[in-house]
Formats: structure tokens, C-alpha cells, sequence
């Protein structure tokens, strides 16, 4: 029986049909799929600089970033200044070529994650294959239609060398896809690390996973009570965005604020942050529906149940509240959209033997740099990725999880002369 590059039988890829979404519609076998996906490309390449660029200048048009706030923080990812930085912060001191081909798996909870990872996989040079689910949302399909769009003025190599397709759930697609790449990365939580997994990646290939991770919220109190009024409202609309955005599902929307200092002023903070949070909420018109405010509730009261809160209120069906009996009764896991945890810390030190490896992104308000760097120091890589200020939880970077994409996404040639 023949087979195709991949060691796969080519007959057996034959019947594994994919709807190509970008550049192109239409259903094609895996093993077309695969041969269709070429191009040679640099890192940096300037082709592919342009056109990340009139698509980021396309995500910015004033209609579509009022209509989908998220793809106005995409827009601004991906204009020139920030991909000229990306590709200059490389190391020079080797020749940094593309890995090759790319698959990559995002979850379909956060819409506009697969563009970050394939964006700077593209930037790199590589030949990329990104499995879109059937269950992705509008935000998605906007996305594809604005690459679409886009491709109309950029180099024919761009659309020759990247793919997006889409396909339920499918092992023969999933197995012959990882055969054949060089790089896969997996994002979407710990099943789907552990499913994908199941499929083997050729000896030479290497793999980027993006587990179930956890975030969280610190504040210093009295900084809270100190701040101006203006400065209040413009934290509690960042905080909002950190978690209202894909429903507080994303790995870096807090679900805890631990509140730093005496306990008068930890009362008074939260009181005052909590209504800040709630015009801000009802000001952007956030709500949740019936079957999400039973989950809030179920979830909320299971914590009082099993005596890890001192109280829950609720604030309509929007926002609810925790206070948590101990620090450490944190919760990880999904409580809700808009619902919060609270707890109480003497000094920013109490912090670190409560961090989990699984805790991600610790967004900050009121402490300097060197009481954040001594609190990562101090942390030794057990847990916190990234330290950013409230209200940029969602901003991606090229450091993720503490993993720099752009390094990962291409292999070093040493040239000795």
C-alpha cells in the first residue's frame, strides 16, 4: 500500500476529509492538505511582516474593534513597531531559522488565542497548520473573514504556506497532522493535553502544551483607599475586562483578590473596590444568563458548604462574592462568570507559600517593582508566569507561561568559520 511522507497509509488520510477555512474553502484529505501547505519563508520575513500588519490595521477599524473589544488588543499586537521588536530581540550570535511545519491546537473557549500562537509562528517563518473547532465562536469567524479579507494584497507565499482548517474531533486527522509537523502546540487545558498526547510527533519533532492554569488578583489596601477617585474607576474597569472577557474562562482572568494590609483598611478596600467593580459591570452591560447564575450559586454555596467562605453576596446575577474563611482555601477551578474570591494578607510575603505551579498570571495594584521582583525570586519558578498591572490580564506577550514563543518557534544553525 502506498503511504505518503508522514509514514501514513495516504488511502487511510484519504478518507480524513478537513474544511480549509483559510486561504481557501472547500474539503480536502489530510494528505493534500499536507502538500498544499508550502512556501519558503524567513524568520522576520518582510512578506509576512506586511501582511500581520494590514491585518492588525484591519482588526483596528473602528466599527469591528467597537463591536469586539478583543480584537482591538489583537490589532494592537500585531502592529509594525511590536513585530519589528520581536524580530529584533532575537539572538544574533546564530543563524535562527523557521522550525518548519506547525500545528497547532487552540481552545475554543478563547477565540482569538490561535492568532498570537500562529501569528508569531508565521513571523518566524514557519509553514503552519491551525486546527480551528467547530465550536468556535463568532469571534473566530470574523477573524478568518478578515484574513481573508487581507489576502488580497499580500504576497501569494502567505496564503501557500498557511492553513487553517477545521474538523471534529478525529484521529486519523489528529495523528496524521502531528506526524507530519515539526512543532506542535497544544493549547485548551490538561484533557485536551493529555487526549493529544495520545497521538505520537515524528523523533525529531518537539512539543508546546498550555495546561489548565489559574490566576489571580493582589492589592495593596491602603495604595486602594489612597488612590484618586479617576484612578479607582480606571482599575475597576481594567479588573472588569481582565474577567468579564470570555466569561472569566481565560487562563489569566483572576478568580481570587487577596487584599494586602491591616484588616480595617482590607474591609473598607473591598467594600469600595466591589462597588467600583459593579458600576463598571453595569456600565458596560455585562450580564450572565439563567443557567450561568445557578452555576455561580451552586458553586459559590458549595464553598460555604464545605466551610472554606465566611459569606457570599450577590450583586444580581452579574457579580458575586466570596470572602474566604482562610488565604489558603483559594479556589482554582471555575467558580462562574463574575464571581470572586477574597481573602486577607498581613504582608505580600504571605503569598508565596500559597502559589500553586498551576497559578499563571498574578495581576498587581499598589506595589513597586522591587517588592514584585523579590516576590518572584522568592517564588523559584513554583508557580506565577507573569506580573502585570490590573487591567492587562489578557494582554498577550511573547513570553508566555514563561515560555518565549518566538525562540521556540525556530532552531538555532551554528556556523563556525
Amino acid at each position: 500500500m502506498p503511504h505518503d511522507a508522514t509514514g501514513h497509509d495516504s488511502a487511510f488520510l484519504d478518507d480524513a476529509m478537513l474544511d480549509v477555512r483559510f486561504p481557501a474553502d472547500g474539503r480536502v484529505p489530510v494528505a493534500e492538505l499536507l502538500g498544499l501547505v508550502r512556501g519558503s519563508l524567513e524568520v522576520g520575513d518582510e512578506r509576512v511582516r506586511d501582511f500581520l500588519a494590514a491585518f492588525g490595521r484591519r482588526l483596528l477599524r473602528p466599527a469591528l474593534a467597537r463591536r469586539h473589544p478583543e480584537l482591538g488588543s489583537l490589532g494592537f499586537f500585531l502592529r509594525p513597531s511590536e513585530l519589528a521588536r520581536t524580530v529584533e530581540s532575537l539572538d544574533r550570535e546564530h543563524v535562527r531559522v523557521p522550525r518548519g511545519l506547525v500545528f497547532h491546537i487552540p481552545p475554543a473557549n478563547v477565540d482569538t488565542v490561535f492568532v498570537y500562537s500562529w501569528a508569531l509562528s508565521a513571523l518566524m517563518g514557519n509553514r503552519n497548520v491551525v486546527r480551528l473547532s467547530p465550536r468556535s465562536g463568532a469571534v473566530s469567524e470574523v477573524i478568518v473573514r478578515t484574513l481573508r479579507e487581507t489576502l488580497g494584497d499580500a504576497d501569494p507565499v502567505v496564503a501557500a504556506s498557511q492553513a487553517i482548517v477545521s474538523y471534529e474531533r478525529s484521529d486519523a486527522v489528529t495523528s496524521a497532522l502531528s506526524a507530519a509537523c515539526d512543532l506542535r502546540v497544544v493549547w485548551g487545558g490538561d484533557r485536551t493535553v493529555t487526549e493529544i498526547r495520545r497521538h505520537p510527533l515524528a523523533p525529531h519533532a518537539r512539543e508546546l502544551t498550555f495546561p489548565d492554569r489559574s490566576s489571580f488578583a493582589v492589592v495593596r489596601a491602603a495604595a486602594w483607599l489612597c488612590a484618586p477617585r479617576p484612578a479607582r474607576v480606571t482599575t475597576a474597569e481594567g479588573f472588569v475586562n481582565d474577567t468579564y472577557w470570555f466569561d472569566q474562562a481565560a487562563c489569566s482572568s483572576p478568580r481570587t483578590v487577596f487584599w494586602v494590609g491591616d484588616e480595617r483598611d482590607c474591609e473598607s478596600a473591598r467594600a469600595d473596590f466591589t462597588d467600583h467593580v459593579e458600576r463598571a459591570v453595569t456600565a458596560r452591560g455585562w450580564g450572565v444568563d439563567a443557567a450561568m447564575a445557578v452555576e455561580k450559586r451552586v458553586s459559590t454555596y458549595g464553598l460555604a458548604a464545605d466551610g472554606l467562605a465566611e459569606s457570599v453576596e450577590f450583586r444580581g446575577n452579574a457579580l458575586a462574592n466570596v470572602r474566604l474563611s482562610a488565604a489558603a482555601a483559594a479556589p482554582r477551578r471555575w467558580l462562574g462568570a463574575g464571581t470572586f474570591a477574597h481573602a486577607r494578607l498581613a504582608t505580600l510575603a504571605e503569598l508565596a507559600p500559597l502559589v500553586e505551579r498551576r497559578d499563571q498570571t498574578m495581576t498587581h495594584f499598589g506595589f513597586g517593582r522591587e517588592e514584585l521582583e523579590e516576590l518572584a525570586r522568592g517564588l523559584a519558578g513554583r508557580g506565577v508566569d507573569r506580573m502585570v498591572p490590573v487591567g492587562s490580564a489578557l494582554s498577550f506577550h511573547r513570553v508566555w507561561d514563561g515560555v518565549d514563543l518566538p525562540t521556540e518557534f525556530t532552531r538555532l544553525v551554528t556556523v563556525v568559520r
